[in-house]
């Protein structure tokens, strides 16, 4: 099995705080999630997580003009450059201090970011595209001006077009004016006025106006004239009057108690979006104050909005509840629409086809991962208490949940309904399930009784209640051969019923400590136990003898809290394993407890095969093995201390809270999140795994969606030559650069390069180690392409010379297959809609013919001659099998009735 897992994708948190910015062709929008940042594709329906990550939550992002660089900057000034094509790491950089703003000049030559009062403004490093010869630098990032004048922390700071000036909006009431170099005559401007702290500073797409807010939902417009002079009711402009900036209109937005959190404004459309802590947006247009339209959108504040740069799409980010919303204002509809779980994680499971994951939480919602998408699917609400557990039936079809509630709910994922119901004669909260692999007989055990309670899936009858357990079920799972049900309690016993058989009879098996979770291999012989004092033992099942044994408490120990008066590596709870699960070929289990280790072990010899490190983010705690002395003070760690007292707005200084509570209402309540890994799976497919976690859902895959070759990449492989080798028909060696490069147009020029007669043998002698990346390219093309014979050919050359490889390696190029299996699904259904219409067009004409005269008749076949002289033509063009003319192309389009989205 390999094991050379990576981290893939974050699922399960879509927003946390910090702001959200579009790229600058607007399709894609970039959300800070926790340490990380997650990309949604907007236009293709995608979202995905580059790979590195912050040690604390990330406070700013943003993208230069051009689109090719990302600065993100976390809460302790800690900021990464980054090539947001490419998702690699360029340059590490400490700005010192907490950053409130942060914006790229529209040159892209200069960013400005606002550290309390003060506004420093950098050089843009340079890239391996910009003026430097090869793109290294010893001091990439270059001090240009540091601008001190505000009195307290500066909230936006927002350039001019012309990248001369900038603007800055600051919680002392007054927004300021900065050149980037010195001007003649031009002195730094202050724009007072406000009565509470200002939002945002804009200036208008000519230049010749400025609009700021304010948190009390004020909008002044601004313009650069002389001073107005009043003659009775008229008002006259003073000539002796100095020029300068001045008001020139109030405007105020009422909306009764809700107070404006958030504000943006586009200046080519003169569109001014705000957002309440009512959850209310509101889209206004500049300077006559037309309000467009206003919408609810959250039950909580709106903590950022942000406008893209065509002006069509509104995006808002609400981090009470995680949600993150895309608008399109012009047309009222969503364009994108998601919300994570706003509590902790404690079930997963995946599909039996391993295209969809399960995530269950304590907010009592179910929701369906896509795992190619990585969006949310669909969200169940009916449970009315956190749900504990998941499993699916064998067929994949039907779901089944367990919660706090006392109930036991089966899902049809079909219809996305609740159609079955199971309860127990006394009010108990179940915590664990399993179902049998028919989906006949479900099973479930709780921690407030001792019996294991089981139901009819068909009658939704009770059909029975295990007995023999001395304390509490804490898990169960049933065979995938089906007719064994394992449980496990806290009285040191795991159990093994044969539910079917005619007495409910069960073997128990001794253990040391508590059970906390059981488990069986995929062929049904062995289960795997974890306990309290963190051993992993395996038993076979027939035999009822412990096989093997591993003491993991070295292993899974590590994270010190805040709180915690002992070190790492003798703090008790974190010493166990809550979850384990088999690989899909049984040979590795993987496990994880409540610390920031996950665990891969070989089961045959017993060796931890690969530790993973789930965060590293220092804003949960149990992620630091070590604290640092300098924080601890007499009153105890400075994470600790409340500092709220403190805070410049008496918005942040009003404590709702109850003195000492630390659970409570959600929307009140303080607490800081410690990590933890409450569950675990594989994939079907074995080239996956997923983990609940603090911070959300992590996939961690051996399918990388960006690989880049460096093996044998000297500096002689280039784009030109590589076309070169393609003109000399060295087809293979070009194909073969084209991968190394990895530059997708490249590859899809040197591909439809090839002729057809060579097909074959290029395949034939490819290197294995491209085999998967051509197939999945093939599949792809097949999709994007209008070369429908051409596309057929490769697939089909790549299954005759590798199709007995791939059956050997099923697991590994399951991915692969599955996605040339849905190509040519999809041809085949196009094919035989095309061939049914024509059908129907030559019944109709034939029908016409034999109602009428000669006349009518010759005028038919004349009808049908014209009809079908054009795919004749292009029918001899495809058989060619070239694809490298456009007229060929649009031909075969016209033919076929398929246009670019089919």
């Amino acid at each position: 099995m390999k094991t050379e897992f990576k981290f893939s994708n974050l699922l399960g948190t879509v927003y946390c705080k910090g702001n959200i910015i579009f790229t600058p062709d607007g399709t894609c929008l970039l959300s800070p999630v926790g340490n990380r940042v997650t990309v949604f594709d907007l236009i293709n329906n995608k979202s995905y997580t580059l790979p590195f990550s912050h040690r604390r939550n990330i406070a700013r992002l943003a993208l230069n003009p051009k689109g090719n660089l990302l600065l993100s900057v976390d809460e302790d000034g800690h900021s990464i450059l980054t090539n947001f094509p490419r998702r690699i790491v360029l340059h590490h950089f400490s700005l010192r201090g907490s950053v409130s703003a942060l914006s790229f000049s529209p040159s892209g030559r200069h960013f400005a970011v606002g550290i309390g009062r003060l506004i420093e403004v950098w050089h843009t490093p340079s890239t391996p595209e910009s003026n430097s010869e090869d793109g290294l630098e010893f001091a990439p990032f270059v001090g240009h001006h540091v601008h001190a004048g505000h009195h307290d922390t500066v909230q936006s700071i927002e350039w001019s077009g012309d990248s001369r000036f900038f603007l800055s909006a600051s919680k002392d009431l007054t927004a300021r004016i900065w050149s980037l170099d010195p001007e003649d005559g031009f002195v730094p401007t202050t724009l007072a006025g406000h009565r509470e702290s200002l939002l945002g500073a804009w200036f208008s797409h000519d230049q010749e106006l400025i609009y700021t807010v304010s948190q009390d939902g004020a909008l002044f417009r601004w313009e650069y004239s002389q001073k107005p002079q009043t003659n009775g009711n008229e008002e006259l402009v003073d000539a002796d009057s100095p020029l300068g900036w001045r008001i020139m209109q109030k405007h105020f937005f009422m909306q009764k108690n809700a107070r404006m959190k958030c504000a943006s404004y586009h200046p080519r459309s003169n569109l001014l979006v705000t957002g309440f802590s009512s959850g209310l947006f509101g889209l206004y247009e500049l300077p006559d104050f037309n309000m467009i339209h206003t919408l609810s959108i959250s039950q909580n504040d709106i903590d950022f909005v942000n406008i893209n740069k065509t002006g069509e799409w509104l995006a808002f980010g609400a981090s009470r509840l995680g949600q993150l919303l895309v608008w399109e204002w012009q047309s009222e509809s969503y364009i994108l629409k998601q919300q994570g779980h706003f509590d902790s994680m404690n079930a997963l499971t995946y599909s039996p086809d391993g295209q969809r994951i399960i995530t269950t939480a304590d907010d009592g919602k179910i929701k369906l991962w896509d795992t190619q998408s990585g969006f949310c699917v669909v969200t169940f609400t009916e449970h009315s208490s956190g749900v504990t557990a998941c499993q699916f039936a064998k067929r994949g079809n039907v779901l089944f949940t367990s919660s706090l509630d006392g109930s036991v709910r089966a899902w049809d994922l079909i219809r996305y309904r609740n159609f079955r119901t199971f309860t127990a004669p006394t009010r108990l909260s179940f915590s664990s399930i399993a179902v049998d692999p028919s989906g006949e007989v479900v099973c479930a055990g709780s921690l407030d009784s001792f019996e294991i309670h089981i139901w009819s899936v068909q009658t939704g009858q009770l059909l029975d209640q295990l007995s023999g357990h001395e304390g509490p079920v804490s898990s169960l799972a049933f065979a995938p051969s089906g007719g064994t049900l394992v449980s496990g309690s806290w009285d040191h016993t795991v159990r093994i019923w044969s539910i079917f058989g005619r007495t409910q009879t069960s073997e128990p098996l001794q253990m040391q400590s508590d059970v906390l979770h059981v488990t069986f291999r995929p062929d049904s012989k062995q289960i795997a136990v974890s306990s309290l004092d963190g051993q992993l033992n395996f038993w076979s099942v027939s035999d009822a003898t412990q096989e093997s044994g591993i003491n993991a408490r070295r292993d899974v120990s590590g994270g010190r809290k805040l709180t915690d008066r002992r070190t790492a590596a003798n703090v008790a709870g974190t010493k166990a394993f809550n979850c384990i699960a088999y690989s899909s070929d049984g040979t590795c289990v993987i496990a994880g407890g409540n610390s920031k280790y996950i665990c891969l072990y070989d089961v045959q010899s017993g060796i931890l095969v690969k530790k993973f490190t789930v965060s590293v983010n220092l804003s949960i705690d149990g992620t630091q093995e070590f604290l640092n002395s300098r924080d601890l003070t007499e009153a105890g760690p400075l994470g600790l201390i409340d500092t709220q007292g403190e805070a410049s707005d008496l918005e942040d200084r009003i404590d709702r809270t109850l003195p000492g509570s630390t659970r409570g209402d959600p929307s009140t309540r303080k607490f800081r999140p410690a990590i933890r890994v409450p569950a675990i799976a594989f994939s079907p497919t074995g080239r996956a795994f997923c983990a609940a976690t603090t911070e959300g859902l992590l996939v961690y895959s051996l399918d990388t969606a960006l690989s880049f070759d460096p093996f044998d990449l000297d500096i002689e492989i280039t784009p030109s030559s590589t076309l070169n080798v393609l003109k000399q028909k060295d087809f293979l060696l070009a194909l073969v650069m084209a991968f190394r490069l990895n530059e997708a147009p490249l590859i899809r020029r040197v591909y439809e390069g090839i002729p057809v007669s060579d097909i074959s043998l290029v395949v034939k002698n490819l290197p294995p180690v491209y085999l998967a990346r051509l197939l999945r390219f093939v599949a792809q093309a097949t999709d994007e392409t209008p070369h429908l014979e051409f596309n057929l050919r490769w697939i089909e050359a790549l299954l005759r010379a590798h199709g007995p490889y791939w059956k050997d390696r099923q697991t590994i190029f399951a991915a692969e297959l599955r996605t040339v299996g849905k190509a040519i699904g999809r041809i085949q259904s196009d094919l035989k809609r095309l061939a049914d219409e024509n059908c129907y067009v030559i019944d109709y004409l034939v029908s016409q013919a034999s109602a009428g005269g000669d006349e009518n008749k010759k005028g038919a076949e004349q009808m049908l001659l014209d009809e079908y002289a054009g795919p004749a033509k292009i029918l001899a063009h495809i058989g060619t099998g070239e694809a490298d003319g456009t007229e060929d192309e649009d031909m075969e389009d016209e033919w076929m009735g398929l246009g670019d989205d089919d």
